[in-house]
């Protein structure tokens, strides 16, 4: 849709004359068909963006970012039961709680990160916390 200015005096032509007729003052209002299916054609591209399958499928996409915050978050928490462990073990009462809350822990499904380095740290946090699931269980048993 084109709107033109105040049209002069001077112009010429039925079509001019009638448009000014019709809109009963000085500005004209002329609608072009090309336009028109132009701005169609753009605003039916955003529907089928903005549809809802389309925004439920972009919250379930997950980014690097959370999975590592995820991970990092249990290897601290399997880093502070190790210590809660360790603490109780030099005071001579290591209880079951702790052990159950620790093996269920590592246990739990790690998320894959994409940061080799951060795989290799978290390995070697439930590596340490098997071992020392492993002496205790041994300890307990004799």
């Amino acid at each position: 849709m084109k709107i033109n200015g105040p049209s002069s005096t001077s112009s010429t032509g039925a079509a001019r004359g009638a448009g000014r007729a019709a809109s009963g003052g000085g500005f004209s209002v002329t609608v072009d068909a090309a336009d028109e299916a132009a701005e169609a054609q753009r605003m039916a591209g955003l529907d089928g963006v903005m549809t809802v399958s389309a925004l439920l499928a972009l919250q379930g996409v997950e980014d690097p970012l959370s999975r590592r915050k995820r991970a990092m978050g249990r290897a601290s928490r399997i880093l502070d039961m190790l210590d809660d462990l360790k603490v109780a073990m030099l005071e001579g009462a290591a209880s079951p709680a702790t052990l159950d809350n620790l093996a269920k822990t590592v246990r739990e499904q790690r998320e894959t990160t994409d940061d080799p380095r951060l795989e290799d740290v978290l390995n070697q946090i439930e590596t340490r916390a098997a071992v020392e699931l492993a002496k205790l269980g041994r300890t307990r048993a004799a």
